[in-house]
């Protein structure tokens, strides 16, 4: 098993935990047509924040509880910045646990 792994998987339930405070996290998923788009981060159906909440956090799950290969490279926290660049203030924890996830991927301590 990798040893990055318990760190990840505590900082996904960080990222999960930052949703939830930001009041983003949603009951229920949005439509199967949007969570199957082919767009990077399915920029053209979904908010990140979806994305974040639908796609990624459940595939890095899988992937932590299959024992599958990480991925090498991580760059969520760009686009993050990107999405939220006027409430960065707001989402400043969001970035925190975005960022120790990007650095973990990429082979750094968290």
């Amino acid at each position: 098993m990798d040893n990055r792994v318990p760190a990840l998987a505590d900082q996904l339930l960080l990222i999960e935990r930052e949703l939830r405070v930001l009041g983003v996290w949603a009951s229920s998923p949005p439509a199967p047509e949007a969570l199957a788009s082919q767009e990077p981060f399915c920029v053209d159906t979904l908010a990140f924040d979806q994305w974040l909440q639908w796609i990624f956090l459940p595939r890095m799950k899988h992937i932590l509880e299959q024992g599958q290969p990480l991925p090498t490279v991580s760059g969520i926290l760009a686009m993050a910045e990107m999405v939220y660049q006027d409430q960065s203030q707001r989402v400043v924890g969001l970035f925190e646990a975005l960022e120790t996830f990007d650095r973990l991927i990429s082979g750094g301590e968290g």
